[in-house]
């Protein structure tokens, strides 16, 4: 029977193949999804899964549809929903508090929308708040033997990386060392940005959406979805969205001392 369900949920993915409609490959995935994350959660076969499922690659909203197949559409729809009522002000108000460095400077006058008073481009508000949040933090040490604490602005580059539309991506790709997901944004500077991409295993996924909270959203839930660990130094930053935002795993999730008082710092400051 189990062989029978197999070889019938192959037969579902070679459907999709050379078809572009998008409604037919979204169904056929969701058909799929179990049998993915059986692939997922085996650790023999995990690495093969953008090969076994490569319309991830060509394919928007697959990231989105796996994460709302798991946690249900009230946790899907939770970063949109919070971070620009509940907690995108007041990051940004606390920030204010750091020591100020160039690049802390330019996030929150990027994050605030006053441009007029940077020397570069930064990055629009939704993100550039969101890397305060980055800052709220620190990154945190890095390797068991010998931790090596890397800077804030190295910690940037472990969420979101800037490329010139012009430049080629896939020497981007070859490039880069492989390392855990991050947000690859292409366009003519950081203020014009075409198109997001998550970047998994020397491959990029399209995001469904060209927003920048969009592309944060959709490289939190990628984790989820392909079940890849945090990177290391970005622990706090996605422990706090897991628990705090998407209400995933509340009460069982290890948590920082240092989550939990941003936390209550973030929830009790009106």
């Amino acid at each position: 029977m189990r062989k029978l369900m197999v070889n019938i949920l192959v037969a579902h993915m070679i459907e999709t193949e050379g078809t572009s409609d998008r409604e037919v490959i979204m169904q056929k995935m969701r058909t799929t999804f179990e049998y993915r994350q059986h692939l997922i959660h085996d650790p023999e076969k995990s690495t093969t899964i953008l090969s076994v499922f490569p319309r991830f690659l060509d394919t928007k909203g697959l990231i989105l549809q796996d994460f709302t197949l798991l946690f249900g559409s009230e946790s899907a729809s939770r970063l949109f929903e919070r971070w620009p009522t509940v907690f995108k002000a007041k990051v940004i108000r606390l920030a204010e508090t750091l020591t100020s460095t160039p690049l802390l400077k330019r996030l929150r006058s990027s994050a605030k929308e006053k441009r007029e008073e940077q020397d570069s481009p930064e990055w629009d508000s939704d993100l550039s708040s969101f890397l305060l949040l980055l800052h709220l933090f620190s990154p945190q040490a890095s390797g068991r033997k010998k931790p090596h604490k890397i800077s804030i602005s190295q910690a940037v580059d472990h969420v979101v990386v800037f490329q010139k539309a012009c430049r080629s991506i896939q020497e981007h790709l070859e490039a880069e060392e492989n390392r855990q997901p991050y947000i690859l944004a292409t366009g003519s500077s950081k203020e014009a940005i075409s198109q997001f991409f998550i970047k998994v295993d020397k491959k990029l996924i399209p995001c469904q959406e060209s927003s920048s909270l969009a592309a944060i959203d959709e490289l939190f839930k990628v984790h989820f979805v392909f079940s890849i660990s945090y990177d290391l130094p970005l622990k706090n930053m996605y422990t706090f969205l897991q628990t705090t935002i998407y209400g995933i795993d509340v009460g069982t999730t290890s948590e920082s001392p240092r989550v939990k008082e941003l936390r209550a710092k973030l929830l009790n400051d009106v």
